[in-house]
């Protein structure tokens, strides 16, 4: 059956809803209220339904009406992205990708993938957003962006494991920690600082914050919490990638715990619109993909 409703007439009606009445609706539509009042009738009449009942003076969508509007809006919404799809698959490479990262994610892997991106699409501007625990789920749900590394897969989004980052418990080679010299229980860090990275995520996730602790140090980035680690201002889990240098020199040591010595972090990559996806943006996600890979066998 081809339909025989229009998308602007499904537009009239979601801006009646929206803008909260025909007058309010004809004025951002750019419209008369009588036209705009004519597509919602067709809708209705072509439908055999009623959309909206009065009370008093306003209209007020009833049951059936807030089902169409609701699907109007989906309806109305995916044509925009087939759209905007449309436009970027027929100017080719896409002008500008946007990556959402996850902060745990090596940083020098990344650049190295951006760089390798940009000698193949020199022409194509990334605009990185490094994010912590929710912020990347946050970014993912604004549709802002294309790609992401994240370490949850937020509702609606599907994506593949594209590495585990081991996180290691650790602290100054002269920590009081280290000079009780025997094996450590939860008990004996109650007594001391705790440097944690802050959850970029308009809701912060506290979960992460698993010992409690008298002295919090809560910071934004990694490279802080390395550095406040390193000059013995506390207690941290850090990622293995990011204090090589620091584990190698003997400035940083793991903290004998008796259980939760390491923990993992899954980094999950995840196409923001599969179905939409331009070129540029899978052919980014094939370069992270094959670079973690060829890193593990020990190419990279």
């Amino acid at each position: 059956m081809n339909p025989h409703i229009t998308l602007e007439q499904w537009r009239s009606l979601i801006e009646v809803v929206d803008a909260g009445g025909y007058a309010q609706a004809a004025e951002k539509l750019c419209k008369s209220q009588s036209a705009v009042s004519y597509a919602v009738q067709k809708i209705e009449s072509l439908l055999d339904v009623k959309a909206f009942e009065i009370q008093g003076r306003k209209a007020i969508l009833t049951p059936t009406g807030q089902m169409l509007y609701r699907r109007a809006l989906a309806l109305v919404n995916e044509a925009g992205d087939l759209e905007r799809a449309a436009h970027k698959l027929s100017a080719g490479w896409e002008a500008v990708i946007t990556l959402v990262a996850e902060i745990l994610f090596p940083a020098e892997l990344l650049l190295t993938c951006l760089a390798r991106f940009g000698q193949e699409s020199p022409g194509t501007r990334v605009e990185l957003i490094e994010s912590v625990l929710g912020g990347t789920s946050d970014a993912l749900l604004s549709g802002h962006v294309d790609l992401a590394i994240s370490p949850q897969l937020p509702p609606g989004f599907l994506g593949n494991l594209l590495m585990r980052i081991r996180l290691l418990a650790v602290a100054h080679a002269e920590h009081p920690l280290h000079r009780l010299g025997r094996e450590l229980s939860y008990r004996d860090l109650r007594a001391h600082r705790h440097v944690v990275i802050r959850d970029s995520g308009a809701k912060r996730d506290n979960r992460s914050v698993s010992v409690e602790v008298d002295q919090r140090w809560t910071v934004s980035q990694v490279a802080t919490s390395i550095q406040a680690v390193s000059m013995g201002h506390g207690f941290a889990w850090l990622p293995v990638e990011h204090i090589r240098e620091q584990l190698r020199t003997g400035i940083l040591k793991p903290l004998p715990l008796r259980e939760g010595n390491t923990r993992e972090v899954p980094l999950y990559l995840i196409l923001a619109n599969p179905d939409f996806a331009g070129p540029g943006v899978r052919r980014l996600a094939d370069i992270l993909t094959e670079s973690v890979i060829a890193k593990a066998q020990g190419q990279g």
